[in-house]
């Protein structure tokens, strides 16, 4: 299956991407972690989009497009988008890809979300530098503060995590990615998710929408 998850920053597109990777057998690509990997790895990429990721701004269409179409065309066996299209241009340019690969997105499931409920969860989330592990302060913290459970690293709070950056990124998804949605609705069947609940809950709901279809196998379910 190829699936687009759609949603506000915060909206759990990470957690539940994970979790129908795991539960499909598909390839979670995050657009998220593949350009902080290259920014941690010093890239001329991730040099490039490191500047626009630590305000919360969108990273130009050229950098995102042309790194995961490269990431999508070695996803054979499937794969669920994680951040990705951001633009309405991007949603395009990926269609004309996987047009050209003769295939096509399968299901587009979209996050909703409120803002109040976005902002408590990315304040409050934690990382340990070392090992990568999430935490958050008040949904799911470390055995000691501050402290990561595995290695015993203090955790930090990135760059981008904060209440400034989070309502600035907000404001740039209304404007520049929820119209993504309405881009897709035009030619596909979209589902739209209440993500604001516990994510058990959350994701019980998304794979009754997914395992009809991915019982069936490969198709364009997608497609009106």
């Amino acid at each position: 299956m190829r699936i687009v998850l759609l949603g506000a920053p915060g909206a759990g597109k990470g957690t539940h991407c994970k979790r129908i990777a795991d539960r499909y057998g598909l390839v979670h690509l995050s657009s998220g972690d593949i350009l902080r990997r290259e920014r941690a790895g010093g890239t001329e990429l991730g040099k490039k989009a490191q500047s626009y990721m630590d305000a919360g701004a969108l990273v130009p269409d050229d950098l995102i497009v042309e790194m995961m179409t490269g990431a999508i065309r070695q996803a054979a066996a499937g794969y669920v988008l994680d951040g990705f299209p951001r633009t309405v241009n991007q949603a395009d340019v990926l269609d004309q890809a996987l047009a050209a690969q003769g295939t096509g997105i399968d299901m587009i499931l979209n996050l909703r979300v409120d803002d109040s409920v976005v902002v408590e969860r990315i304040t409050g989330r934690r990382s340990c530098p070392q090992c990568g592990a999430v935490y958050h302060v008040k949904n799911m913290p470390p055995k000691v503060a501050d402290v990561c459970d595995r290695d015993g690293t203090p955790l930090v709070q990135r760059p981008d995590d904060t209440e400034e950056v989070v309502r600035h990124r907000l404001e740039t998804y209304y404007r520049q990615t929820e119209p993504v949605v309405d881009y897709y609705r035009a030619g596909h069947a979209v589902d739209d998710i209440d993500a604001n609940g516990d994510a058990d809950v959350v994701a019980e709901v998304i794979f009754r929408r997914v395992d009809p279809p991915a019982k069936k196998g490969p198709g364009r379910r997608g497609k009106k």
